[in-house]
C-alpha cells in the first residue's frame, strides 16, 4: 500500500474559530496534494497556554463529545477521505489531559490518546494543566495503515516509539509545540528536536511525521517563538520534506509501507530484541 501523509504548521492566535479555518485550509491543501493522512499541530485550537500558571485557562478544555475540533473534522475527514489526529484539550470530569481523537477517513473516532510525559520548564508550564496520560500508548488501524500518535515531549522517550512499534504501528505521528527556551537565548534546540524523532525512525524503521507551530507567542513571564520546521523522515531516519522555521506550510510524502515492512523484517531489530535484559528500563534509577 503507497500513502501520503502530511504535516502542517501555522500560527495560532487568539480566535478560536479562526484557528479551526486555519488547520482546516491546510488539510485541504494537503487532501489537494494526495494526502491520506494530514498531522496538524499540538492544541492548535488555541494559543499555546502553558507559558504561564493562569487558572482561567482550565476553561478552554471540553469533553471530547463537546469539542468543536472534533466534530468539525470528523466531518471534513468524511468529506475528504483522509485520516487526522486532532489534537485538543480535554476535560473529563474534573480532570485535564491533553490529548489527541484520531479520525479515521470515513469520520469515524477511532479513539483517544492521552500525553504520557508532561513537562515542567520555563515556558512550558505543562504540569500545572494536565494529569499525566491514563491510556497507555495506543496504535490505530486506520483506512490507510497502522499508526501509533504520541505528543510533543512524548517525542524525547525512546520507550514512547518503541512501544507503538511493538503493537504494531506502521507510521509514527508527533504533533508538537516547541520553539525558544525563554530562560536562555543561547539554546536553539530545533536540531536536537529533530534528530531524536530521526532517531525513533531508524531504530524502529518506519517513518516519523512531525508538527510544529510557528510564531511569538507571549503569555506569563515568557515570550516563546515557535521554530516550526515541520518534518517527515523515512524508514532509515532521513528527513524527505521538510517546511520552514517561519512561515505556514505543508509538506508531503509518499511510503510504500509494503516495501517498508519487506525492509523492516529482514533488518531484524524486531527478531533480535532481548526483553528479558531490559529490566533497569522498568525503574526510574535503573535498578533492578
Amino acid at each position: 500500500m503507497k500513502v501520503t501523509v502530511a504535516a502542517t504548521q501555522f500560527a495560532a492566535g487568539e480566535d478560536r474559530r479562526a484557528n479551526l479555518d486555519s488547520a482546516e485550509r491546510l488539510v485541504r491543501q494537503a487532501a489537494a496534494a494526495g494526502a491520506n493522512i494530514i498531522l496538524m499541530q499540538e492544541l492548535f485550537e488555541t494559543l499555546y497556554f502553558c507559558k504561564g500558571h493562569d487558572p482561567a485557562n482550565f476553561e478552554l478544555a471540553l469533553p471530547i463529545t463537546e469539542n468543536p475540533a472534533v466534530q468539525r473534522f470528523q466531518a471534513l475527514a468524511r468529506e475528504l477521505n483522509v485520516v487526522l489526529p486532532v489534537s485538543m484539550y480535554e476535560r473529563a470530569g474534573n480532570v485535564f489531559y491533553n490529548s489527541v481523537a484520531v479520525v479515521d477517513a470515513d469520520g469515524t473516532l477511532l479513539g483517544v490518546y492521552r500525553k504520557a510525559h508532561i513537562p515542567e520548564s520555563p515556558g512550558y508550564h505543562e504540569k500545572f494543566y494536565f494529569s499525566p496520560g491514563d491510556t497507555g500508548f495506543k496504535v490505530w488501524r486506520t483506512r490507510f495503515g497502522t499508526i501509533g500518535v504520541a505528543i510533543c515531549w512524548d517525542q524525547w522517550f525512546p520507550e514512547s516509539a518503541r512501544v507503538m512499534a511493538l503493537m504494531g504501528a506502521e507510521m509514527l505521528f508527533y504533533p508538537t509545540a516547541i520553539g525558544s527556551e525563554p530562560q536562555d537565548s543561547g539554546i536553539d534546540s530545533r536540531d536536537h528536536w529533530q534528530r531524536a524523532m530521526q532517531g525513533h525512525a531508524a531504530s524502529n524503521v518506519m517513518p516519523v511525521v512531525a508538527s510544529n507551530r510557528i510564531g511569538i507567542e507571549r503569555g506569563g513571564s515568557w515570550e516563546v517563538t515557535y521554530y516550526g520546521s515541520s518534518f517527515i523522515a523515512d524508514h532509515v531516519g532521513a528527513i524527505v520534506a521538510q517546511a520552514p522555521r517561519a512561515g505556514e506550510s505543508m509538506v508531503t510524502a509518499c511510503f510504500d509501507l509494503e516495501q517498508i515492512r519487506t525492509y523492516r523484517r529482514a533488518w531484524g531489530v524486531f527478531r533480535d530484541r532481548r526483553p528479558d535484559l531490559y529490566g533497569p528500563i522498568m525503574t526510574l534509577d535503573g535498578r533492578q
